[in-house]
């Protein structure tokens, strides 16, 4: 089955019990037993729901794994990979990560005794110099948030495999439709579903991937036991959402691309950061192992102010935080996504006070290059 038709077709296309072509949104907490323990697949909706699992099996399909699992956020589905480890135990992660994963990283789990070192996973020396007798895993994010590095999946999976470690890759950007990094070898795979997998900004949620019965038995212990679910109406949207996702993925890029030379050649900005770039440093590792750049673009305008002075005149750029709707979003991470880090350490990955963060939409892609152009004439 291929991409396009998977996402429509895949996991349980349409309700076993009645036909509907939609499955139902069962909103349901609890289920009527035959007698002690002889149900029917389900005993309480913490622990399965029927629009839940159809989702899960959808994404299971997609990403090419064993089994799937849906959270109340991305972080949430963090969270859950995180407590397979113990305390003591330690994680290698991308530098460039995220806000919200650095801060429940070193703010939430350090006290659970989870410890942690973010390197740049784009330079693999750096995952293996970073090892530690008492590591885990490797947590990748790819392209990242905000800088778009790359990481060679492939290489950081064999690094993992020396060392007896899971790859754990964030796949929020790329999505299942460009890049599907279990089939590189990692061990789970997650998503931010809020963004592009969802694509509307009506619903929160987090998906996860594993690649092994051990694994899917260990996530849904925690899962059931920690209890932080998705529930069946978000679950529902998120699969209504997935259907057009090939589509809006495509037209997205054709977007981004047209937007990225715009950017490069003005002249208030004084670098864009996009993998589909021929000068980004990673641009052949992101062709090589994805079919796809996305839409995500950073780019530096090289000072607050004039960061303030290009949100205060976009039209078409909403101001906001997330990513990978149908609408384009505009926002600083410096002061946004990734205010939860500290400012010395901002400055020192290169998130400057400057850089603005765009997520390009399907608006009429000369709208989007028009509102940027006056916008940029300050």
């Amino acid at each position: 089955m291929r991409k396009k038709t998977q996402m429509i077709h895949g996991g349980i296309p349409n309700d076993p019990h009645t036909g509907a072509v939609s499955v139902p949104i069962y909103q349901v907490s609890t289920y009527k037993q035959e007698s002690v323990g002889n149900f029917k697949g389900y005993e309480y909706s913490r622990t399965g729901n029927p629009t839940r699992f159809a989702l899960e099996e959808l994404i299971k399909d997609l990403e090419g794994g064993k089994k799937g699992f849906a959270f109340g956020s991305g972080m949430a589905a963090i969270t859950a990979i995180m407590m397979l480890f113990n305390s003591g135990d330690h994680v290698v992660l991308t530098d460039d990560v995220y806000g919200g994963t650095y801060r429940v990283m070193t703010k939430v789990l350090n006290r659970l005794g989870i410890d942690s070192t973010f390197v740049d996973t784009s330079d693999i020396s750096k995952i293996e110099g970073a090892i530690k007798p008492n590591t885990k895993a490797v947590y990748i994010e790819t392209p990242t948030n905000p800088l778009l590095k790359v990481t060679d999946v492939k290489a950081a999976v064999e690094v993992g495999k020396k060392h007896n470690l899971l790859t754990i890759v964030d796949n929020t950007f790329s999505t299942p439709y460009w890049q599907n990094p279990i089939s590189l070898g990692a061990d789970i795979v997650l998503h931010s579903a809020t963004k592009y997998l969802g694509g509307h900004s009506d619903v929160v949620a987090g998906l996860v991937v594993v690649n092994s019965d051990e694994l899917a038995q260990d996530l849904h212990f925690v899962l059931n036991s920690t209890g932080g679910i998705l529930g069946p109406q978000d679950s529902w949207l998120l699969m209504r959402g997935i259907k057009t996702l090939a589509l809006r993925m495509e037209e997205t890029e054709s977007n981004t691309k047209r937007i990225v030379d715009f950017l490069v050649n003005h002249p208030s900005v004084s670098k864009v950061y996009y993998p589909g770039l021929e000068s980004h440093p990673n641009h052949e590792v992101a062709k090589r192992q994805a079919s796809g750049f996305g839409g995500m673009i950073s780019f530096d305008v090289g000072s607050e102010e004039m960061a303030d002075k290009l949100l205060a005149k976009t039209k078409y750029f909403t101001l906001a935080e997330s990513l990978g709707a149908v609408e384009s979003l505009i926002s600083v991470p410096a002061r946004m996504t990734h205010a939860s880090i500290p400012p010395e350490r901002r400055q020192e990955l290169g998130i400057t006070d400057g850089l603005v963060r765009i997520s390009v939409g399907l608006e009429d892609v000369e709208d989007l290059i028009e509102d940027l152009e006056n916008a940029l004439s300050i």
